[in-house]
């Protein structure tokens, strides 16, 4: 009997690997609410959300799924890590590191939601990573993608700040063991944090979601690094301080 593209993607996350040949084709609708019921399977099984992504807002990928799709994707409770923290390559498997701000949730936002409500709703921000686990091989559909969370697979986050920082001005680099492996000047690379913020909660009600307060979010990449080698990685986000991570 053939397994189910939730039971494809449900044994993914423990392997590492998406069978893509087990799975057909999804639309980017139908991806996100695969997506919903992994979380959900997640959640059986012990787990809390910790927060959301917001993809393609960036750099190549921006606009990669079609102009303004914006995906989302889910973060876990227990793969937030602290600045400091050691993660072990064997447990996650291919991995992948992101510099990205992390917000902080401080009221409940539903609804209709512009930039200047998602501000009014942020608390806090800080330095982070994004951790990806690339499980997918070769040409996958877009909605598989999505359903697949995006290739999310945790964060690591820094000490929290005002939100109330000119963003666009930010330079932002990641080093590892002190050697600069890429640096990325925020303005015209990234999408407004807040716009992607409003952009994020306005799909998620079309799922019968809502960004709740002490949530997290994170709103794209700055730089992107497949990671092979041991040590530690630092991101370096100018006046807004750095967050680092042992990799081992």
């Amino acid at each position: 009997m053939s397994r189910s593209t939730i039971d494809v993607l449900w044994d993914s996350t423990s392997t590492g690997t998406l069978d893509t040949a087990a799975l057909g084709d999804l639309s980017l609708d139908d991806g996100q609410t695969m997506q919903i019921a992994l979380l959900a399977r997640w959640m059986a099984a012990g787990e809390q959300l910790a927060g959301y992504k917001i993809g393609l807002t960036s750099g190549i990928a921006r606009d990669a799924f079609g102009k303004g799709v914006r995906p989302f994707g889910f973060i876990l409770n227990s793969r937030v890590y602290r600045s400091g923290d050691t993660i072990e390559r064997a447990t996650v498997g291919r991995l992948g590191l992101e510099n990205e701000l992390v917000f902080r949730i401080g009221r409940r936002l539903d609804g209709i939601a512009t930039a200047a409500d998602a501000r009014d709703a942020v608390d806090a921000v800080a330095p982070g990573f994004e951790i990806n686990q690339i499980r997918t091989r070769g040409n996958v559909s877009n909605g598989i993608r999505i359903a697949d969370n995006l290739s999310q697979w945790g964060i690591v986050v820094g000490d929290w700040q005002s939100p109330d920082y000119p963003f666009a001005s930010l330079e932002v680099a990641m080093d590892r063991d002190g050697e600069t492996l890429e640096r990325v000047v925020a303005r015209d690379h990234i999408d407004d944090h807040f716009e992607s913020i409003a952009t994020l909660a306005n799909t998620l009600k079309r799922f019968g979601r809502v960004l709740e307060p002490s949530m997290l979010v994170i709103t794209g990449s700055f730089t992107r690094q497949t990671i092979e080698l041991t040590g530690t990685y630092t991101g370096q986000f100018g006046e807004l301080g750095s967050v680092h991570i042992r990799v081992r």
